[in-house]
């Protein structure tokens, strides 16, 4: 019996699979790192100029002109809520934590930044979509936005 080996390969190949490897690695890493972050750090602040949501991929500012303050509300977001998140659009999706873009089950369009569903606080805009967050306090969020955008 002759056994052979195989010819060597040329480092080009592997150089050429480097970069399909670490690219989605890096990724990963990215939106995770950035999701953790959002899920510890993430800020809502009420001023005169609207809500702004701060943490992650998907903060922003609404103006206050586009906030229906006066309809906004403390919500439950359990099983049977209407207001509970069904479909992820565009967003992140881990076990307490849901940011970014939902389809709640009411088929509203909905911005999340929910952390604990008990305390979960629904603000309608007059854009195409609602915004449905969960501050550390509830009742005194839902008083500055009333405050600053009373209007249904």
């Amino acid at each position: 019996m002759q056994t052979f080996p195989i010819a060597p390969a040329s480092f080009r190949a592997l150089w050429l699979l480097l970069p399909v490897v670490l690219i989605p690695l890096l990724i990963a890493a990215v939106v995770v790192t950035k999701s953790l972050r959002g899920m510890r750090g993430a800020r809502f602040d009420v001023s005169a100029q609207g809500l702004r949501l701060s943490g992650d991929f998907y903060g922003r500012t609404i103006p206050v002109s586009d906030l229906r303050g006066g309809a906004a509300r403390r919500v439950d977001v359990g099983a049977d809520s209407e207001f509970r998140p069904r479909w992820r659009t565009l967003g992140t999706g881990m076990p307490g934590y849901s940011a970014g873009w939902f389809r709640l089950r009411n088929g509203e369009k909905a911005l999340l930044y929910l952390t604990d569903r008990k305390k979960a606080v629904y603000i309608p805009t007059r854009l195409d979509y609602s915004v449905l967050v969960s501050p550390d306090d509830p009742e005194s969020f839902l008083s500055a936005i009333r405050s600053v955008a009373p209007g249904q």
